[in-house]
């Protein structure tokens, strides 16, 4: 193959495995019942007069399977830290003891769960809809080159084999962290 087309190839698998990554994320910031510091290190937090994020100001650990505790790395901070979770769409009433914020999750009702698949399943819809996007600028990468007669009609021809390969294992990897987000989000 030529070298245009391993150009376009690796491109196109290197911004596939970041779709995989960011659908990856979207689902851990879901919350399945369990606590993982992933639902709280994305938030802002107005710190020193800037916003930033809950990581750079405190260390976050899980004691318990459903309990976050949040540590202040300053504990000026732990104020603007609690401010900052009452106003987030998590849902949960930070309990704050003057040292630290702690979150204790309630179990999800079966209907919440549900609904939560709904949201993870549009999510991965998401992540496979981006795939597809960078298979089809990838093609019309190498239409373009085939036109320009920089590609011959068989080495582009194998170039789309080896696209749809690729597009066929990045899906399923979006199709396998949905259905291990799916399985975490249904057990009770």
């Amino acid at each position: 193959m030529s070298e245009f087309a391993d150009l376009v190839l690796s491109d196109a698998q290197e911004r596939m495995e970041k779709a995989v990554a960011h659908s990856r994320t979207e689902f851990a910031s879901v919350r399945s019942g369990r606590a993982t510091p992933h639902l709280v290190e994305r938030m802002s937090v107005e710190a020193y007069g800037v916003d930033m994020r809950l990581l750079e100001v405190a260390s976050v650990s899980v004691p318990e399977a459903r309990q976050l505790l949040i540590t202040p790395h300053d504990p000026a901070n732990l104020e603007s830290i609690e401010k900052a979770i009452r106003s987030s769409d998590l849902g949960i009433s930070p309990s704050n003891d003057g040292r630290a914020i702690r979150l204790n999750f309630p179990p999800l009702t079966e209907e919440r769960r549900k609904e939560l698949v709904r949201v993870v399943k549009q999510m991965a819809e998401d992540g496979r809809v981006a795939i597809r996007n960078i298979r089809r600028d990838a093609r019309k990468d190498l239409d373009g080159a085939e036109k320009d007669n920089q590609l011959s009609g068989d080495e582009v021809k194998r170039a789309e084999e080896n696209l749809d390969k690729l597009t066929k294992s990045n899906e399923s990897a979006v199709d396998d962290a949905l259905a291990s987000k799916e399985e975490e989000l249904l057990e009770v």
